[in-house]
């Protein structure tokens, strides 16, 4: 691996276990329609695309498929306003995650965030788990008009830096995380622990793969 010059890093799956609060709000939506509640576990599994596709795979039941549109827009407002609700209340960082940030800022790496969540939703949550600050850059689902695995949210982050793509990392969960990666042309470093509907995130070849946040900076004094 080569040395980053800045680093952007995605949030549920990454820093954050959000899915305790994803999955109340999932299962008190399923409630509120009539229905049967998932659970944490199922819910676990379709994280990673945003709250929209969240909500199409709860009502569905499943990670494929679309359900009928006058359910979606039945549900799709209850789900935004129990998630308002419920931004923090469940969710935590991973255990390392703190301490990993403080390594890397005390190297003096550029922090940006970026994440398919909303603003609304990921502010919040950033500010409430104390981790906003850390970063130069907030990225959310609907900053821009594409978001991951669109390269554009991570070109972006690059701009803002002045950070030319190959000189750049993404720390991710995801093989959305890993596609945007390499469509921008940043490096990529995943978790082994995060969000990837259930399939081993090796499978998609990211650059790196390491079990828990305070890693991060001990692989980068490895790369030249």
């Amino acid at each position: 691996m080569r040395k980053p010059d800045m680093i952007l890093i995605d949030v549920d799956g990454t820093l954050v276990d959000s899915v305790p609060d994803l999955a109340f709000c999932v299962d008190t939506m399923m409630a509120e329609l009539g229905r049967s509640p998932h659970g944490e576990a199922r819910v676990r599994e379709w994280v990673g695309n945003g709250v929209e596709r969240l909500v199409r795979r709860a009502l569905v039941g499943a990670l494929q498929g679309e359900p009928d549109e006058a359910d979606f827009d039945r549900a799709y407002p209850l789900f935004l306003d129990l998630c308002a609700e419920n931004t923090s209340k469940r969710s935590c960082l991973y255990p390392g995650v703190r301490e990993g940030m403080d390594l890397l800022k005390a190297a003096a790496y550029r922090l940006g965030c970026v994440t398919n969540k909303a603003a609304q939703f990921t502010e919040p949550l950033l500010k409430d788990l104390g981790i906003f600050d850390d970063f130069s850059i907030v990225i959310s689902g609907d900053t821009l008009s594409t978001k991951k695995p669109d390269p554009a949210p991570l070109l972006h982050a690059a701009e803002f830096f002045g950070c030319e793509p190959a000189n750049a990392l993404m720390i991710g969960d995801s093989v959305s995380d890993v596609a945007a990666a390499r469509a921008a042309g940043f490096q990529i470093v995943c978790m082994s622990y995060g969000y990837n509907h259930g399939v081993d995130i090796r499978e998609a070849a990211p650059d790196a793969v390491i079990d828990s946040f305070v890693e991060v900076q001990p692989l980068l004094e490895q790369a030249v």
